[in-house]
């Protein structure tokens, strides 16, 4: 089980991973060795709540296909497990995202108190520059 939240966890088979070759810099050894993975995830075939997947399809994100898999390629470290780590860590971050619902902001006034410090600093503000002014001759 790929654990996503104590609430929400993905059956292994639903992910789907493939060892590749890597990109870049390696030397001998990057013709040699596979070491980086290429994660896809089905998000209409998951085990996903409906709410969850309509959130992550609505997401404009360029891991995400026009059929709805996610693909991830992971190459940042030199051996197969870490890259591995590091692609679910990202699945899980993006399924994430698309779960958190932000707070609704609840509309406040300002105190009487905070009203009136704040009228009470312009007006010495505005003193301030009122003596900035060139006296005036008589």
């Amino acid at each position: 089980m790929f654990v996503i939240s104590p609430r929400l966890s993905l059956p292994d088979h639903e992910i789907e991973t493939d060892a590749v070759r890597a990109q870049g810099a390696g030397g001998q050894n990057v013709n040699k060795v596979a070491s980086a993975v290429h994660l896809r995830f089905d998000i209409g075939a998951s085990s996903l709540p409906e709410a969850l997947k309509a959130q992550l399809l609505a997401q404009h994100d360029r891991r995400i296909t026009r059929e709805g898999v996610v693909v991830i390629k992971a190459q940042r470290h030199r051996t197969q497990e870490r890259n591995l780590e590091d692609a679910l860590d990202r699945l899980r971050e993006l399924i994430l995202a698309a779960a958190h619902v932000p707070k609704t902001r609840k509309a406040t006034r300002p105190t009487r108190g905070s009203q009136q410090r704040r009228l009470a600093a312009k007006t010495r503000r505005g003193e301030i520059k009122a003596l900035r002014t060139r006296p005036e001759e008589q």
